[in-house]
């Protein structure tokens, strides 16, 4: 790959291209995907900045990697197979429009949870966010991953929060989705009181569902506009603790029904103890006064009758509880309900909370069916078994989603990083179990493309149509997903 840096100068300027040894080994590794070659990393100020670079990227054969938060990198999407030009998006930072009347925010691939929660709380409403997103993450990019919100209420569609987006295809082309598609310009749609809410479209595409989950090998995105909800005047937290995550779950399939509650997840006692400890040094002891398994739900009420919407909600929970033969309660060992309601609304804490405990980890996820998690929760145990790795310390978190129609199941394996061994051992074999057992990497970071992709070859084959049409010089995120073909 024939790279010129005076060309990449000509479009983002001196400041903005940098082969700092440091920031190039930021992208050569993430979780378990390794082996990158970044040769320089632009920094675009611009949807025509990005728009040359791509230009630029066809005319000279180019492999262009998009990203947009800050290190360390957690999943490998960013991490390029082959050697690359790494296009660094968080300088593009701009919440452009923050709408209160219509819950909706169009914001820059650069902005981060950080920056964002104080600007939409000011403005009376609150951010959908996943559990404790890492420090200097993108907004944009979370949703554009598909990760999974806490409020499985409001995630109507796999695509939520995303909503409306700006892309630029590895064509060149310049290309704006659903409702911001047109007529008009944003500054005329929104003086005749568009929103850029509605995803669908032009006509009867939906391009954010090509894109979304692509890891950047389909297009750039230069900007989106997100749902948000109205900020509660009044919230509540309860936790509701059990040795049987059977009747946990028959309680949150009771509470997804009529859509109660707001926040709702489960997690066993390590991973709750890893998020709740005080102290990493602390996370066995605290994890020892929990019981097995906990729900963790919210409930909240708005500008109008709060406290009847509050009240009406907590008796038809403790009715659902009381069904499924289980308890909420205000607090756990370590953790009063406000302490948890801050934890659920904020970014996590430096360093991040997986890695404080032993420095290091591995996260094992896909989509299933709450009522198929125990027979995962089976798979894995006797993988770990195997390995003689302890169950006992693998984190689980288990995120309905969708209103309750299926749930992100996630396992975390937490180690040294200078004892990995074991752990990258059983990160392999079960990710391979629980693929084979039925779980959907619906995120195929790595080495789960292989796992994803070898039982569809007719989505493979659809895919590599599209990739054509889109970016038909493979210019874009090379060698990922299933296009790996195209590694030079």
């Amino acid at each position: 790959m024939d790279i010129s840096r005076d060309k990449l100068v000509a479009i983002v300027g001196e400041e903005g291209v940098s082969a700092d040894p440091a920031l190039l080994q930021s992208f050569r590794g993430a979780g378990a995907v390794s082996g990158g070659e970044p040769a320089l990393v632009v920094r675009p100020s611009s949807t025509a900045e990005v728009r040359e670079l791509v230009k630029l990227a066809r005319a000279d054969g180019l492999n262009l990697v998009f990203s947009s938060s800050a290190p360390p990198r957690l999943r490998g999407d960013s991490v390029p197979a082959g050697e690359a030009v790494m296009v660094d998006m968080s300088g593009m930072d701009e919440i452009v429009r923050l709408d209160r009347r219509n819950k909706v925010a169009l914001i820059e691939p650069g902005v981060t949870y950080e920056k964002l929660i104080p600007e939409v709380d000011a403005a009376g409403l609150k951010v959908l966010m996943p559990l404790l997103p890492k420090g200097g993450k993108s907004v944009l990019a979370s949703a554009l991953e598909r990760e999974p919100i806490l409020i499985p209420k409001y995630h109507w569609d796999m695509t939520d929060p995303m909503l409306c987006t700006e892309l630029v295809f590895g064509t060149g082309d310049l290309f704006r989705t659903g409702s911001a598609a047109g007529p008009g310009s944003l500054e005329q749609q929104w003086a005749a009181g568009g929103a850029q809410k509605n995803p669908m479209g032009p006509a009867q595409t939906d391009f954010v569902r090509v894109v979304q989950g692509s890891q950047g090998t389909m297009a750039a995105v230069t900007w989106c506009t997100l749902k948000l909800e109205v900020k509660p005047s009044m919230h509540r937290i309860y936790f509701v603790p059990d040795t049987k995550l059977s009747r946990l779950s028959d309680f949150t399939y009771r509470a997804m029904r009529p859509k109660l509650g707001d926040e709702w997840l489960i997690l066993n006692a390590w991973q709750l103890a890893t998020i709740i400890a005080d102290d990493p040094a602390g996370v066995e002891e605290v994890a020892a006064m929990q019981a097995p398994w906990t729900v963790i739900y919210g409930v909240s009420g708005y500008e109008y009758l709060p406290e009847q919407r509050v009240a009406y909600q907590e008796k038809d929970l403790a009715r659902h509880a009381q069904a499924a033969g289980v308890t909420a309660v205000p607090e756990v060992p370590g953790c009063p309900a406000r302490k948890m309601e801050r934890i659920l609304a904020a970014p996590s804490p430096d360093p991040y909370y997986k890695a404080a405990p032993k420095g290091a980890f591995a996260d094992i996820f896909f989509i299933t069916t709450l009522d198929k998690a125990p027979s995962f929760l089976e798979v894995m145990e006797a993988e770990a078994d195997k390995l003689g790795y302890p169950a006992d310390r693998i984190g689980i978190y288990i995120q309905p989603i969708q209103q309750g129609r299926n749930v992100h199941l996630e396992f975390t394996l937490y180690y040294d990083p200078k004892d990995a061994g074991k752990a990258n051992e059983l990160f392999s074999s079960a990710s391979q179990a629980l693929s084979a057992a039925g779980a959907f990497f619906s995120r195929p970071y790595g080495p789960w493309a292989e796992l994803a992709y070898a039982r569809c070859p007719d989505t493979v084959a659809a895919l590599r149509k599209v990739k054509d049409m889109l970016d038909p010089d493979g210019i874009l995120n090379r060698g990922k997903l299933c296009f790996t073909e195209e590694v030079v």
